[in-house]
């Protein structure tokens, strides 16, 4: 059995890193211009991964939280596609100063995260976002995928200069107080094949309404978790492919509405 087991775990880690050889294989294509910066958070020093793109007006920054696996080569490349469809976008590494071996070992030191300094980190990349980038005109929005995606729709009960906030396949708001203190319209965006957080998008609903804030999910058909970098890989499944695909075209839209 537990050669068996082995091997799964191993064939799951292979593939995974092989879509992150494939993500900055794209990213090392782009024309754009990407870069890494240091920001102070209180008594520590993060690094964050920002992308421009190629306009001659100010723009909207995005606030990108990566997933639970840390600030990977597809998530960079997920700024660069937000960079492309014409706003900056900041990536803070939220793992920074810390090593970890192996993808498990990312996802371990990410869940044991303290929300005091997850929240301190993102206050401080929304601090330079607003402030440092000479080519920003002063909208803030922010985006999340997987635990990313969760902490997307709690930080928009946290910050109230958000504009907007997009999360992907995140587990969504469950309780009146948080409901009232989100400052932005909230835009969902899951995969079908979710129950683990589909689950909480009724109650959500429920609150947000009781609230009188936008909430706007949307289901994607056959699509599972993680589906906007499922769908992205060499080789995706149909499901998450159309998934992905008919989500940047959602995002898009919604995003030459920030101001």
């Amino acid at each position: 059995m537990k050669p068996i087991l082995f091997s799964i775990a191993f064939l799951a880690l292979v593939q995974t890193l092989s879509a992150q050889d494939w993500a900055k294989a794209r990213l090392e294509k782009s024309s754009r211009h990407g870069e890494w910066v240091d920001l102070k958070s209180g008594e520590r020093t993060i690094k964050a991964f920002v992308v421009y793109p190629e306009r001659k007006e100010k723009a909207p920054v995005v606030l990108v939280i990566h997933e639970i696996f840390g600030l990977t080569d597809w998530v960079r490349g997920v700024c660069d596609q937000l960079a492309e469809a014409g706003v900056i976008a900041i990536a803070p590494d939220l793992l920074s100063g810390q090593t970890y071996a192996d993808l498990d070992g990312a996802r371990k030191a990410i869940s044991a995260l303290p929300k005091e300094q997850v929240k301190a980190d993102l206050d401080a990349t929304s601090e330079y976002a607003l402030t440092k980038i000479p080519a920003a005109n002063g909208t803030l929005a922010v985006c999340g995928f997987c635990w990313g995606g969760g902490w997307t729709f709690s930080y928009a009960s946290m910050n109230p200069k958000l504009k907007a906030a997009y999360s992907f396949y995140g587990v969504a708001v469950d309780n009146a107080e948080d409901a009232a203190k989100v400052a932005c319209p909230v835009y969902g965006f899951y995969g079908e094949n979710d129950a683990r957080v589909d689950a909480t998008i009724p109650k959500a609903e429920e609150l947000m309404k009781a609230a009188g804030k936008k909430y706007e999910p949307v289901i994607y058909k056959g699509a599972g978790h993680g589906f906007m970098r499922e769908g992205e890989m060499p080789g995706a499944n149909e499901p998450n492919k159309k998934a992905r695909d008919d989500a940047w075209v959602r995002w898009k839209t919604l995003l030459k509405q920030l101001p």
